[in-house]
C-alpha cells in the first residue's frame, strides 16, 4: 500500500530528474545534486548524517556526501527513487511515514518553487490534515528561533504555538504553506502574517526550522 512518504519520495525523484543536476533549490548554496546528496547520506549513511549536528563527526559528514556527489546524476535520482536499502531503519514503513512524510513533501517543493514560473500544487484534504497533524506536533521545534510570540492557524481556524512570547504573530495559511513558512521557507509561502508591523518584519527573516 502506498503511504505519502513514498508518493512525496517519488514526487521527489521526478522533480530532480526534471531540474537536472546544477538548478537552484530553496535551500541555501545547494543545488539539486546537493540535495538529492542530502536526501541519500540521511538515509542510507546515519554514521555520517549525525555529522549535521555532531562536530567531531562533521568531517565523516563531507567526506561521505562527497563520494555520493561523486556520482553521476541519474544514479542519484535512482537511489532516491528506489529508497533505502533493507537494512536502513527508512525502509521500514512505520520509520518511513513518521520521518519522511514532511522530509520529502519541503524538499519536492525546494526543487519546485525554485524554478521559474512554478504554481501552487492543490494537495487533497486527506494530505492536509497529516500536515497538519505533523505540524501541531512539532510547532515548537520549528518555531523555537523565533524572535517573538508565533502562532500557527488554518483557515479553517485551527491553531498551533510555535513560540511563546510576545508580541505575537499569527500566521494563517494552508498546512502545506504554514509548513513551509516554519522550515525557513518564509518567503515562498502563501501565508497571511498578522501582528505588529516590527514583530512581523522580524518573523519573515528569521532562522525558523532546523
Amino acid at each position: 500500500m502506498s503511504t505519502h512518504a513514498k508518493r512525496e519520495r517519488l514526487l521527489l525523484a521526478d522533480l530532480l530528474e526534471s531540474a537536472g543536476p546544477e538548478s537552484p533549490t530553496l535551500c541555501e548554496g545547494w543545488t539539486t545534486r546537493d540535495l538529492a546528496v542530502h536526501v541519500l547520506v540521511r538515509e542510507r549513511r546515519a554514521d555520517a548524517a549525525a555529522g549535521a549536528f555532531l562536530k567531531p563527526l562533521q568531517s565523516r559528514l563531507e567526506r561521505v556526501s562527497g563520494e555520493f556527489a561523486a556520482k553521476p546524476y541519474e544514479e542519484l535520482v535512482r537511489l532516491v527513487r528506489t529508497g533505502p536499502p533493507k537494512a536502513s531503519p527508512f525502509a521500514l514503513k512505520q520509520v518511513d511515514e513518521a520521518a519522511n512524510t514532511v522530509e520529502f513533501y519541503v524538499h519536492a517543493e525546494d526543487v519546485r518553487r525554485a524554478q521559474p514560473g512554478w504554481t501552487p500544487r492543490e494537495l487533497d484534504p486527506v494530505f492536509a490534515d497529516v500536515l497538519w497533524r505533523r505540524l501541531e506536533s512539532g510547532a515548537r521545534m520549528f518555531g523555537r528561533k523565533s524572535p517573538v510570540g508565533l502562532v500557527l492557524r488554518r483557515p479553517n481556524g485551527q491553531t498551533a504555538v510555535a513560540h511563546k512570547g510576545a508580541p505575537v504573530v499569527t500566521v494563517t495559511g494552508e498546512p502545506s504553506e504554514l509548513l513551509m513558512f516554519v522550515w525557513g521557507r518564509q518567503s515562498v509561502a502563501d501565508v497571511a502574517l498578522e501582528g505588529e508591523e516590527n514583530a512581523v518584519a522580524k518573523v519573515r527573516v528569521a532562522k525558523l526550522g532546523f
